[in-house]
């Protein structure tokens, strides 16, 4: 195994020994002690199985068959959530199939980003992920279950759910993906219909026209953004079948995998030979390859905060100085947009998540010494699903890749270390995404115009204030301020003054989307403004130097900067599409780097 990959899981061991044997104790507890369906009172039982068939109401009156919970994030809103309309009937019959009953325990929310992107509802996006999880804990309390299995892809939905079911870790628990959408029209021709409309060059109805024909189905959205991260990181962690993650939906092969998971689930339940709780598959080893897939894919930067609360919830502290130095030691293997111009099919069609393992594995970068829904160890997950005869099996991932374009081997990387770097300076800690950014652009010195708005940005966009070198400061969008809304509205814009020769950065105390990457963008600045971070402090004319190469994000003339008076949003909190409801809730959240969580 890599050394340094080896020392750095070591070094989170160490920092997690107090918080990571609490969390097992817990565990340890809720297994030898936790109250099984044989202890509830005939009235609990009685409303329990109320509305099942009188078998499954037989089955469940015992602790003779499994019950598995299913926790779905189904809803129309959500392309790639549209395919789980059907799945519980199909689950529960596969359920029977294997002497089992399965019963939807909840449902949780499921926001779309797409559609609040540049939106009020934006400012829920980040804390739809803490509801989630407090929705999956609901759903797993009646203590009617033995396992669980969550259907969810997208952006804050498997993270919450996961953070969910991690106090439910006595419990197996298996995430079940609904597959992309097949391929419309190229992700860089869909960006450059948005550029065309931000120079105002086309009208809207040709943006909708274009924007339609690329989301266009049910399904996930096909770049490799948040969603996507999400499937990549659930199927390296071992929560996913292998090759799960990337199948279409309404396949043979999808119904396959999807029946074969309830199957397994009901193979590694307390009552069965190879019980696997979920807290034994979420360990140190486990988070560190997962970090590991981030890096070498140049997967979403919205997981330096995501996969810190998962963690956390695990008892497993990690830091931006994790991501940071495995991203130095780990190859770019993967191409796929905005990091390139293929989509996750052409990912999947050139070998996919099984190749990716394979020489991951073969580079010793991953830890080896974990437990998964389908066994001991990660070479299960170098093998592919396929129909033989009609049946379920897997076969060997391909001997190398299928288009060198997309997807390539540990020993002829795109770029010798990963996608994401830390910024670290006189303005404090942040995140960029660097695989996307041209080497000639990943350094910018520049007067900082400073906003407390996207919308303004773009406003002086249209005036002509931004056509010269800029770095772009966007403040008061933190967690505690107004939710930490993603500002991915921005790119087009930021990315066409980019094209027109300018050197463009941007620097925020909000997020960008997964999607986003071509212009350098410092984002998830700790500390945020409303917590007395510096750029509160900023000015329009200060003059900022962003070096992702060296790893550093300072402003001239700190000394005069300092002495100023902050201009920061207290955390008094929103009006408007709900947003007030979470008032009382902002002042909890914790730092970007600790997982921006108001629960964790």
């Amino acid at each position: 195994m890599n050394q340094r990959i080896k020392e750095i899981t070591q070094r989170i061991k160490e920092r997690s020994k107090k918080t990571r044997a609490e969390y097992l104790e817990l565990m340890q507890s809720e297994k030898n002690s936790h109250v099984t369906r044989g202890d509830l009172a005939c009235g609990n039982l009685a409303h329990a199985f109320a509305a099942c068939a009188e078998d499954e109401k037989m089955d469940l009156s015992g602790n003779s068959k499994p019950n598995l919970a299913i926790i779905t994030a189904y809803n129309d809103m959500l392309s790639a959530h549209k395919t789980y309309e059907d799945y519980p009937p199909k689950l529960r019959a596969a359920a029977r199939k294997y002497g089992a009953v399965a019963q939807v325990a909840s449902g949780v929310p499921a926001m779309c980003d797409g559609v609040t992107q540049g939106q009020l509802g934006m400012e829920l996006s980040l804390f739809s992920r803490d509801v989630i999880a407090l929705a999956t804990a609901v759903g797993m309390s009646h203590q009617m279950f033995d396992a669980g299995m969550c259907l969810g892809i997208c952006d804050k939905i498997v993270p919450g759910m996961m953070i969910g079911a991690l106090r439910f870790g006595h419990l197996p628990f298996i995430f079940i993906p609904g597959g992309p959408m097949e391929s419309g029209i190229t992700n860089e021709e869909k960006a450059h219909w948005r550029r065309e409309y931000a120079a105002g060059r086309i009208s809207r109805d040709e943006l909708l026209k274009a924007e339609s024909a690329s989301y266009h189905s049910a399904g996930t959205c096909t770049f490799y953004g948040t969603a996507n991260s999400n499937q990549m990181l659930m199927e390296i962690m071992g929560v996913h079948l292998p090759g799960a993650s990337f199948v279409t939906p309404g396949t043979p092969l999808r119904e396959a995998l999807n029946e074969y998971a309830v199957k397994r689930l009901t193979e590694i339940t307390a009552q069965s030979k190879e019980y696997t709780p979920l807290f034994e598959v979420i360990s140190e080893e486990s988070i560190v390859n997962a970090i590991v897939g981030l890096a070498a894919t140049g997967g979403s930067t919205n997981h330096t905060l995501h996969l810190n609360a998962i963690a956390r919830a695990a008892g497993i502290i990690i830091t931006w100085d994790d991501f940071n130095d495995i991203s130095e030691e780990v190859p770019l293997l993967t191409r796929v947009y905005p990091n390139g111009s293929a989509d996750i099919n052409h990912f999947q069609a050139c070998g996919g998540m099984s190749y990716l393992i394979k020489t991951l594995r073969e580079g010793g970068y991953l830890n080896e010494a974990v437990k998964t829904a389908v066994g001991e160890g990660m070479e299960a997950y170098t093998k592919e699903p396929y129909l033989k005869d009609g049946e379920l099996a897997w076969r060997d991932a391909p001997e190398d890749s299928l288009d060198k374009d997309v997807l390539r081997g540990v020993h002829e990387p795109f770029a010798p270390t990963g996608g994401l770097k830390i910024l670290e300076g006189n303005l404090g800690r942040s995140v960029i995404k660097v695989s996307a950014v041209k080497e000639e652009n990943q350094v910018v010195s520049a007067p900082a115009i400073v906003f407390e708005d996207q919308n303004e940005v773009i406003e002086a966009f249209k005036r002509g204030e931004l056509n010269k070198d800029v770095v772009v400061v966007v403040r008061n969008q933190g967690a505690r301020s107004i939710g930490m809304p993603e500002l991915h509205q921005l790119t087009p814009t930021l990315t066409l003054l980019q094209n027109q020769g300018y050197a463009v950065a941007l620097v925020t105390d909000g997020r960008m989307s997964g999607a986003s990457g071509k212009v350098p963008a410092a984002i998830h600045l700790a500390p945020e403004a409303a917590k007395g971070g510096m750029m509160a402090k900023l000015k329009t004319g200060d003059v900022i130097h962003l070096d992702a190469k060296a790893g550093t994000l300072n402003v001239d003339n700190i000394e005069e900067v300092e002495k100023r008076e902050a201009n920061a949003t207290p955390p008094v909190g929103s009006f408007g599409v709900g947003r007030e409801l979470f008032n009382r809730l902002r002042p909890l959240v914790t730092e970007s780097e600790d997982g921006a969580s108001f629960i964790i």
